[in-house]
């Protein structure tokens, strides 16, 4: 069994008894992220059964995306901006990072032409870090209350990134925020929103995410190594 294949099995066992939580999702998506992976590589994690890959930077997304397994969803999970939609639109499954009423008006435009409604999730700074992008929580309700009136977006979800910790646990706080603020959107009932995904945790921390209620975590150098870049 190569490496990837060891690594992407031993994952996934772990990911099966953080379910054992009584938040946790009974479905955990195991999203590769694959920021500076070749392609090659991302072929090997797609042959040990990974189905979905996040990409943080539109460039690379577009330059792998022919060369990568067809069946294989791409998601858009780094920061994007407006004038790089055009480029994705038609190409991602799921956009992680909505954080700007400009930035959602230029998904609809672009979705629209293309007669697509776009799955997006809200990116939210929960830890209130001033190097993360995001909505700040307390004005997440209002900012899906505008949005959700867009006929082309269609949001289905949140995003957080955890602040850099040693201790996993110490992020805790901040992925239960963000499973309280779904539930808090859920409650609004807004026509046309959906609530189906937390995108929370990474190589750190994806456990204590997936006990407070992940179902998409986002996970690279326990996959593919730590990047050289």
């Amino acid at each position: 069994m190569s490496q990837i294949g060891k690594a992407i099995q031993d994952i996934k066992k772990n990911i099966q008894e953080a379910q054992k939580s009584p938040f946790a999702a009974k479905e955990v998506l195991l999203l590769a992220v694959t920021k500076t992976v070749d392609p090659l590589r991302i072929n090997e994690a797609v042959a040990w059964g990974i189905t979905a890959v996040g990409e943080n930077r539109v460039q690379e997304l577009q330059k792998k995306f022919d060369q990568v397994e067809k069946n294989v969803k791409w998601h858009l999970i780094g920061h994007l901006q407006t004038n790089k939609v055009k480029y994705i639109i038609d190409k991602v499954a799921l956009i992680h990072s909505l954080d700007s009423v400009s930035l959602a008006k230029e998904i609809n435009k672009r979705a629209g032409q293309i007669g697509r409604r776009m799955p997006v999730l809200v990116q939210v700074n929960v830890a209130d870090e001033e190097t993360k992008f995001g909505i700040a929580p307390e004005e997440t309700i209002d900012f899906i209350k505008e949005v959700s009136v867009m006929p082309n977006i269609h949001i289905q979800g949140l995003m957080t990134i955890g602040p850099l910790v040693s201790e996993p646990e110490e992020v805790r706080p901040v992925f239960r925020r963000l499973r309280e603020l779904r539930d808090e959107v859920s409650s609004q009932g807004f026509p046309g929103v959906e609530m189906n995904y937390l995108s929370m945790g990474m190589t750190n921390d994806y456990l204590v995410a997936i006990e407070e209620g992940a179902n998409i975590i986002r996970v690279g150098s326990a996959i593919f190594g730590q990047r050289s870049v």
